[in-house]
């Protein structure tokens, strides 16, 4: 089980990354959409 993740985690190294990227991404927009109305 262990080494099976290990293996998946090796071959998807980069596009890891740009998950991680596209959820912060995803996070701030939310937070962003959230406090706009307070903004106006």
């Amino acid at each position: 089980m262990a080494q099976d993740l290990k293996l998946a985690l090796a071959r998807s190294s980069a596009t890891l990354v740009q998950d991680a990227l596209g959820a912060a991404s995803l996070m701030v927009m939310l937070i962003v959409g959230l406090h706009l109305p307070n903004l106006f």
